[in-house]
């Protein structure tokens, strides 16, 4: 078991370096002891999120698994959306994705309506109905966030989420001003 301060070595992903040259491994013991304590605290946030996600699914509706939640979150914040967009979004069959579908469908969470471009698919949008449960179950979580951040300087919330998309790009981020 590792601490929260030393983590396991975690092998690169297959995509590890495709956005960027990766770097040779580190001499700097301090960046390596850096790395590690962000891995151990990503870990951390990790299971945070899961658990996260199970309980804003279970108040979307009960029964509502967090994949499924997934699905209805991305169809209502990039919707509308084909089945075949949602599948290179998540990088899942698309058997997986119909099955979220029907039940999300079933639910009166989404709707389908015929593609203008291409009559052959359909769009998947999030219905009024589907877009209230999701802000009901969001805002108790978000103001959780939101309070965790009150006694932060809005400038570092700021520089954390620069720094966590530079993370998920895999983009260099910009040099701080302090």
């Amino acid at each position: 078991m590792t601490s929260s301060t030393e983590a396991a070595p975690v092998p690169p992903s297959p995509t590890a370096g495709s956005r960027s040259t990766p770097a040779a491994p580190s001499a700097d013991p301090r960046r390596e002891r850096a790395a590690r304590a962000i891995e151990a605290e990503l870990s951390e946030l990790v299971s945070r999120i899961r658990l996260y996600l199970r309980r804003t699914a279970e108040s979307v509706s009960p029964g509502l698994t967090p994949a499924n939640y997934k699905v209805l979150s991305i169809i209502a914040r990039r919707g509308p959306i084909t089945l075949s967009r949602l599948t290179e979004h998540f990088g899942v069959d698309k058997s997986l994705l119909s099955r979220a579908v029907r039940e999300l469908e079933s639910l009166e969470f989404i709707a389908r309506t015929p593609d203008p471009e291409d009559r052959r698919s359909q769009l998947l949008t999030a219905t009024a109905f589907g877009l209230e449960r999701l802000d009901a179950a969001r805002r108790s979580e978000e103001n959780r966030l939101v309070g965790a951040l009150s006694g932060w300087d809005v400038t570092d919330v700021e520089r954390l989420a620069a720094l966590l998309h530079a993370l998920n790009s895999g983009d260099a981020p910009e040099p701080s001003e302090r």
